[in-house]
């Protein structure tokens, strides 16, 4: 993928978390879109960094960097549930 495509479907993933979290009466929908895709991806890095100890690791990857910021904290839990039963 080219950087235009990756910022371009960052771009589509804010526009469709801004409008979700506008709809939910958010004050600052663009601003909590933003901090849920961080806090996602930094919890995906977290993961990756205590693999050592847990011996759980999630690939990194489009799909589960887009998981992680689509879905946040939340979507690094389903990846790690599904990381454990598959």
């Amino acid at each position: 993928m080219s950087g235009w495509e990756i910022f371009g479907i960052f771009m589509g993933v804010l526009l469709a978390m801004s409008v979700i979290h506008k709809i939910s009466g958010a004050k600052t929908p663009v601003r909590a879109s933003i901090i849920s895709m961080l806090s996602g991806v930094l919890a995906l890095t977290a993961v990756n960094l205590c693999s050592g100890f847990t011996n759980i690791f999630i690939p990194v990857s489009m799909l589960s960097l887009g998981v992680s910021a689509f879905l946040g904290i939340s979507g690094v839990t389903l990846l790690l549930v599904l990381q454990m039963i598959l």
